[in-house]
């Protein structure tokens, strides 16, 4: 099987579940890992993991990245905080393709309290194979995003 890019993923306890159901099935796809945790059931804080999958994806030590916690808004909300992350919280496959068509979106969030694996694995099929629309308006406009 031929390698693929890497994507680091990263989720707080309620994620828990779902990043390790996401991790194993891109793994199998041929895709490198970068598992930032957590690696348990226990409780613990959102922010920490969010911001060391954005950070990796600012690094470029992986292309995309992949944040989970109970709703998607907290792991959206700490990505994006980091400079030169456009994280959206995927909750529709029109939300989902729209923000790598006009947002270029780096990183996805889920929610797992509100999806399943089987629409996180279909959002991220959207993600990843949907393009930038690299037209002047969405060049400027992300990055007036950049410059925030």
């Amino acid at each position: 099987m031929e390698e693929k890019f890497t994507i680091s993923i990263g989720s707080d306890h309620r994620g828990y579940e779902l990043k390790e159901l996401i991790k194993n099935y891109l793994k199998s796809e041929g895709y490198n890992i970068i598992d930032f945790g957590t690696h348990t059931k226990e409780s613990v804080d959102y922010p920490d993991f969010a911001v060391k999958v954005a950070t990796s994806v600012k690094e470029g030590k992986a292309k995309y990245g992949i944040a989970i916690c109970g709703s998607g808004i907290g792991v959206s909300i700490a990505a994006n905080k980091i400079k030169g992350i456009r994280a959206v919280n995927a909750t529709s496959e029109i939300i989902t393709e729209m923000s790598r068509k006009h947002n270029n979106a780096n990183v996805i969030c889920f929610g797992a309290d509100t999806i399943n694996f089987a629409t996180a694995k279909k959002y991220l099929t959207i993600f990843f194979n949907t393009e930038f629309e690299q037209e002047e308006r969405h060049l400027r406009r992300v990055e007036k995003l950049n410059s925030l």
